[in-house]
């Protein structure tokens, strides 16, 4: 982990004063001295004790919603011994001392730091018991750390955590200071209130799109409406004559592989500069892609299911020929291409000044905004990474889309053209028309049972894009790409003959991670296609799946909880049915149960309830993982239930909420959802919650209809 000096970094965050910096650095948690504040150097600092008593904590994971804003500062606080009331909480900006820390995504923040910032906390309290007892002449072991406050027991004397901080700085942080047992926690596992939330609801959180700078511009893109199109020429004539228009200029973007050259219209109000949009005249040249349609691309995926495709993973032989023409069952999956729907639309405001580069913005991935790689931004928009000063603020919703930092390398390449900076907002429209967007993946798959009931061989080929080529990964085309492949061939069903494979099809259009990536489309197969097989079985589904889990795992430890919890073995009345699925996969693990009324004469159906059984090991804040499981459910029926975005005429068809829905308040489901903190291995929250939804809500629908529902998305007013 790269260091700075404390006075460089002080300077750099605007904190002022005398304190104790504590912290653990480098990849094996080397630990550094220091005398006081202005003096110390090289040291990780996520904790500042003044004198006076104040205390700060600094959070590298920036907070989307997700809740990292009170999670990661817990992990400290809890082996601090203070509570999240007594600590100012502060974001990180891409401070050289966070580095590699510094982004959200893969529901890897909590699990990521678990270990490591419960060290720092409990460092810093062992110090501060030190410090106090060497200033009482007393053993370390007679004193004890209690709500910022060192406490000697026999006596109850006590130093509070600023009156010892200068005397602590002198002391050595201990490498592998001894945490605290879970029975003593105070903060981890307690439904603690989120810091955050009283910020949101009063208005005081300032978001990307909040940010203002004196003097600033705005700037609204026009861009070819035909994807992959590029600019030849534009009329700016009737623009700059609408009230307001600065002046008009080319914006180039930059996603993946693809680069786009747009027109942005910079005026003195965001208003001014959407009118003046509105009056460009554009020439585009659409190279062709003016005859795309996705109803002609569904065919050619459809087509390539023929070829065999790119080994993934293989295990027995799954061309068996003792297997029967009757023992086997075939079926193919479609799954849609959507949005990522943030609440809060992209936004940039950037400024160049002679060779230094300012950002006030939303970004998922800090690092990469400010970092020395050959993708980060720096080699990007031709600005020393050095120069780069970023103010990183509340994120209204990232759901893997502010990954990427092409809207920040617009908003880059537009404020050159200006000698003031130049806020860049996208509309709803913009974000929905322009992606990048998650991808289809098609599921071509392929099973067998045996006599007795027992699945023989099992077969998942995936047909679609590479995410990794769009992303410019110098993907190997003659390689399986992982990440559309993920998790098919990973769970923990006990499959003695396993075959998963992938076929690459071309796509001109950009694709990204959508939150929990593809196994937010891969399970919708998977999962289905294992009820499917137990329905040819004449097996129960969920009993089917335990059958195959022969050997202890959290998989199994879920599917007995999610038995448990839905009372499974006791049969619904008629009209109503249930299903279920699992998912296993980098990010974590769940379990989903959805209970569904059918309307014969409507045929249609109601969502009565959803169970969701989540695995993590460990758990911060319950509240917070309820939140969380319940927003990828709705996320994860949104997919499932409305209008993806399709192609015609090369163009997006879809522009905002009207004809690109989602889920409403009075459309979703109540969500029962249950913890397991048994310990083991720590799982993710914020994406794990998302993947079994659609599954378990289609083999419930078949449940309650006998009508099995292959493609997403579905109807559940009008099914079948």
């Amino acid at each position: 982990m790269k260091q700075v000096t404390r006075r460089s970094f002080i300077k750099s965050t605007g904190v002022t004063g005398i304190g104790l910096w504590l912290g653990i650095s480098g990849v094996h948690g080397e630990v550094r001295k220091a005398a006081s504040l202005a003096e110390a150097k090289n040291i990780t600092p996520y904790i500042l004790i003044e004198p006076n008593g104040g205390i700060t904590i600094f959070n590298p994971r920036p907070e989307m919603g997700q809740g990292t804003f009170q999670s990661i500062p817990s992990l400290i606080a809890e082996e601090l011994e203070v509570s999240l009331n007594q600590v100012t909480i502060r974001m990180t900006n891409g401070e050289k001392a966070f580095a590699g820390s510094q982004w959200v995504g893969g529901s890897y923040s909590v699990r990521g730091s678990y270990q490591q910032l419960r060290k720092v906390g409990a460092s810093a309290r062992e110090v501060l018991i030190r410090a106090a007892s060497n200033q009482w002449g007393v053993g370390a072991d007679t004193c004890y750390a209690e709500e910022g406050k060192i406490i000697h027991r026999p006596t109850g004397k006590s130093f509070t955590y600023g009156e010892l901080a200068e005397e602590a700085a002198k002391l050595e942080l201990p490498k592998e200071p001894k945490l605290k047992e879970a029975k003593d926690f105070k903060i981890l596992g307690k439904a603690v209130k989120r810091p955050d939330i009283p910020l949101k609801i009063t208005g005081q959180a300032v978001f990307g799109i909040d940010s203002e700078v004196p003097g600033m511009l705005y700037a609204s893109v026009q861009r070819c409406p035909v994807l992959g199109g590029t600019l030849k020429s534009f009329d700016s004539s009737d623009t700059l004559k609408t009230p307001g228009v600065v002046k008009v200029v080319e914006a180039v973007r930059k996603v993946g592989i693809y680069t786009y050259t747009g027109v942005a219209v910079i005026a003195d109000s965001y208003w001014a500069a959407v009118q003046g949009r509105r009056a460009l005249k554009v020439e585009w040249d659409t190279k062709g892609y003016e005859k795309f349609s996705s109803a002609a691309y569904d065919n050619t995926l459809r087509a390539l299911a023929k070829k065999d495709g790119v080994i993934d993973k293989t295990k027995g032989n799954i061309a068996d020929g003792s297997i029967k023409p009757n023992q086997k069952l075939q079926a193919f999956y479609e799954t849609p291409v959507v949005a990522h729907h943030t609440l809060e639309p992209l936004n940039c405001v950037a400024q160049v000044k002679d060779d230094k580069l300012e950002l006030w913005t939303s970004t998922q991935v800090v690092d990469s905004v400010v970092g020395t790689g050959p993708g980060d931004l720096h080699a990007q928009v031709g600005i020393k990474p050095e120069n780069i000063t970023l103010h990183n603020q509340f994120i209204g919703g990232g759901f893997g889309r502010r990954l990427y930092l092409d809207y920040l390398i617009e908003a880059v390449n537009i404020a050159k053209q200006s000698d003031k900076p130049v806020k860049v907002i996208w509309s709803r429209e913009d974000s929905t028309q322009f992606g990048p967007f998650r991808p289809m993946t098609f599921s071509q798959l392929s099973g067998s049972v045996g006599a007795d009931g027992t699945l023989i061989s099992f077969e998942h080929k995936v047909i679609s894009p590479s995410m990794s080529e769009s992303g410019g990964d110098e993907y190997d085309k003659n390689k399986v790409d992982g990440t559309m492949v993920e998790g098919i061939g990973e769970q923990d069903y006990e499959i003695p003959n396993l075959k998963t494979s992938y076929v690459r099809a071309d796509y001109h259009v950009p694709i990204a991670a959508w939150r929990s990536v593809t196994s937010s489309t891969l399970a919708f197969a998977h999962e289905c296609f294992i009820d499917e097989l137990a329905h040819k079985a004449k097996k129960d589904p969920l009993l089917f799946r335990l059958e195959m889990l022969s050997k202890p795992s959290d998989t199994k430890r879920v599917l007995e909880k999610l038995r448990e919890v839905t009372n499974w073995d006791k049969p619904l009345p008629a009209g109503k049915g249930r299903g279920m699925a699992q998912w296993k996969f980098f990010a974590g693990l769940s379990a989903h149960a959805v209970e569904v009324t059918y309307n014969k004469a409507k045929n249609s159906v109601k969502i009565d309830k959803v169970y969701v059984v989540i695995d993590l090991g460990e758990v911060v804040n319950p509240d917070n993982v309820r939140n969380q499981v319940e927003g990828g459910v709705i996320m994860a029926l949104s997919a499932a239930t409305k209008p993806g975005i399709t192609l015609e005429g090369g163009k997006v068809k879809q522009s905002n909420f009207n004809d690109n829905p989602q889920t409403r308040i009075h459309e979703a489901p109540t969500v029962e959802v249950h913890i397991l903190t048994e310990g083991g291995e720590l799982k993710g929250v914020g994406e794990p919650g998302l993947p079994p939804l659609a599954p378990a809500l289609a083999n419930a629908i078949f449940m309650a209809t006998g009508i099995r529902l292959r493609k997403m998305p579905f109807s559940l007013s009008n099914i079948g």
